[in-house]
Parts: structure tokens; C-alpha cells; sequence
């Protein structure tokens, strides 16, 4: 793993694979690492050169602890690959990250090969309802929130199949900088990419949980409904953090999107 300074801060990324395979790039989900991507990773073979990286505030990427917006986080992603020298990529996010991939989807249509959008939406309220979790994780910590984020990340009876599993992302979970965190909190909570959806002009890939409460199937449709080359996968027996918990599914259904729109390299 190396770090890359962009802007003033340091972002800590894995970039791997092929040197002349088209890049596929992952941004996280709030709470999370680039190691979440882990267990999706094998799906794609050796047909992509993979780029990971941790979202500011995550993992082994500096804190800017001042108020940022999604486009903020897009401009990250941007900076990055600017930075690596890859011109254009297949964007893949989760949640937070895929926030970001929609940002920057809509902000530069030329830079996406694709965008895949996984357990996500282009409008999460309320802003009070993050501003007060945001304060929650500055005053005592993300261990304050753990347990409820977990509940919503996995089905009912996945940590019980899985503990090692969920016990590690619960470890990156609470390593998590509160401060970080926090910022986040506040970019989703005055989010509304819903205006912006339709200058998005890539072939993208959505995929929702069937069971996930906190970014549930209703709203990848929306983000559908905006976007004129999206197409919706809805997963059975996943929650919000599919990736991992149905990282074969999710996997399969992202190369087979990819295979069919990557011909193309940066």
C-alpha cells in the first residue's frame, strides 16, 4: 500500500493488476476501508487494474477536519487518479462511495468509462438526523454507533456465519476517526444529487440490497429514474454492506457489467 498527497491531505491506496488493463477504481462506504472490497476483488480476474483507496477521514487517509461536500469527496477521487495518471476509469461505490462516483459522474460525464453504484442514493434525509450522528461520534466515538451500523450493514444472522468477518470490519469501524466520520456525515446530510443525475451519461450499473434499511431498493430506482443508461440489480439476502456479505453476487454481476463495457482502457 502506498499514500498520495492530493490537496494538503494523504490518501492511503492499493493500486494493483494488469498495466495495460482498463482501471477499475472503488471508493468505500462511510465507516469503512478499501479492505472492504476484499472478497469482490477475485470476481474480476485478471482482466482490470484495480485502484483502491481509503475516503478522507478512513482508514489510512489524512482528516480535514473543516465541512466538506460530496463534490469535495469527488474532487478527491479526481485528484487521485489525476495524480496516478489514469484519464478515464470504471467507477465503482458503495454507499458513501457511491455518492462520490455519482458526484463525479455528473460533475466530469467524460471521465467515467461506467459507474457501478452499490447500496446507495442520490438523497439521504434528514440533515438533522446527521448532524446529530456526526455529533454522537465526536463526543464518544464511533463505538456509539457501531452496534446500530452493523445491524444495518448485515441480514439478521450473518454474524453468526461470518464472525470473523464481520469482527473485522467492526475492528476498521471503530478505528475509524471520529472527527473523519463526522465530516461525512455532514457532506451526506446536505447531499441532493437528484438534480444532477441526468448529466450523467456513462453506462451504469446499480445495485441495491433487497434487505437493506438504510439505503433500501426505492431509492436506487430513483437513481435510476435519472440517470438514461442505468440498468437495476436488486440482490436477495443482502443488506446495506453487499459487497462483502454477497461479495460473490455482487462481484459476478460487476464483471459481467464491465466485461460488457471495458473494451476500452484509460
Amino acid at each position: 500500500m502506498a499514500q498520495i498527497e492530493i490537496g494538503g491531505t494523504a490518501f492511503r491506496y492499493v493500486l494493483a493488476g494488469p498495466e495495460d488493463a482498463p482501471v477499475v477504481a472503488f471508493s468505500n462506504s462511510l465507516g469503512a476501508t478499501l479492505e472492504m472490497w476484499d472478497a469482490l476483488l477475485p470476481a474480476l480476474g485478471n482482466r482490470f487494474r484495480t485502484l483502491r483507496y481509503d475516503t478522507r477521514g478512513h482508514g489510512g487517509s489524512g482528516t480535514r477536519d473543516e465541512p466538506a461536500e460530496i463534490a469535495d469527496l469527488a474532487g478527491d477521487l479526481a485528484g487521485l487518479l489525476d495524480a496516478l495518471g489514469i484519464g478515464r476509469a470504471h467507477l465503482v461505490g458503495l454507499s458513501l462511495g457511491g455518492m462520490t462516483v455519482q458526484a463525479l459522474a455528473s460533475a466530469d460525464p467524460g471521465r467515467p468509462l461506467s459507474a457501478t453504484l452499490m447500496a446507495t442514493a442520490a438523497h439521504m434525509p434528514t440533515a438533522e438526523s446527521w448532524n446529530a450522528r456526526a455529533e454522537t461520534v465526536r463526543t464518544e466515538g464511533t463505538g456509539a454507533v457501531v452496534e446500530a451500523t452493523l445491524g444495518r450493514w448485515f441480514t439478521p444472522g450473518y454474524a453468526e456465519r461470518a464472525p470473523e468477518i464481520v469482527q473485522a470490519v467492526r475492528a476498521r469501524f471503530l478505528a475509524c476517526d471520529p472527527a473523519g466520520y463526522a465530516v461525512c456525515c455532514g457532506a451526506i446530510g446536505r447531499m441532493d444529487l437528484r438534480p444532477a443525475l441526468s448529466a450523467v451519461t456513462a453506462p451504469t450499473l446499480v445495485i441495491a440490497g433487497r434487505d437493506d434499511p438504510s439505503t433500501p431498493p426505492a431509492m436506487a430506482e430513483e437513481i435510476c429514474g435519472g440517470i438514461a443508461q442505468a440498468e437495476l440489480v436488486v440482490l436477495p439476502r443482502a443488506a446495506h454492506l453487499l459487497a462483502v456479505e454477497r461479495a460473490e453476487a455482487a462481484g459476478g454481476y460487476l464483471r459481467a457489467f464491465l466485461e460488457r463495457h471495458g473494451a476500452a482502457g484509460a
